[in-house]
């Protein structure tokens, strides 16, 4: 059984940086494709970026290019999400996601494995 648990979330002020967890369990990250997605209220979710499972990082919002990045370490089965330079409009509750596929994607129903989300809020 595949499992996600996020963690990092909290609030911080607009220009801070957070950094969100993804511990993964029943999946080994050879095999599989992580991303990271956020739903803002009112919204639908949003995929952020994704990780293949060679490592390639894929960008789906271009909002966060240039702030947040991708890492994993292998021998925690933990990927994580490095968010920089936050700001009030990256208000959301972040999810990670994994799909048993070497490509990524963006598209929320092409994963089956959810974690339960984490709380992100920036201030103004």
């Amino acid at each position: 059984e595949v499992q996600l648990v996020e963690s990092g979330g909290g609030l911080v002020q607009a220009g801070g940086s957070l950094r969100l967890s993804c511990a993964a369990s029943g999946i080994t990250f050879d095999d599989y494709a992580i991303a990271w997605f956020r739903q803002a209220p009112g919204k639908e979710r949003e995929g952020i970026l994704c990780a293949s499972s060679s490592g390639r990082q894929v960008y789906y919002a271009n909002s966060v290019k240039g702030r947040f990045t991708a890492s994993s370490d292998n021998a925690k089965n933990t990927v994580y999400l490095q968010m920089n330079n936050l700001k009030p409009e990256d208000t959301a509750v972040y999810y990670c996601a994994a799909r048993r596929d070497a490509y990524c994607s963006g598209y929320a129903p092409n994963f089956r494995s959810w974690g339960q989300g984490t709380q992100v809020t920036v201030s103004s």
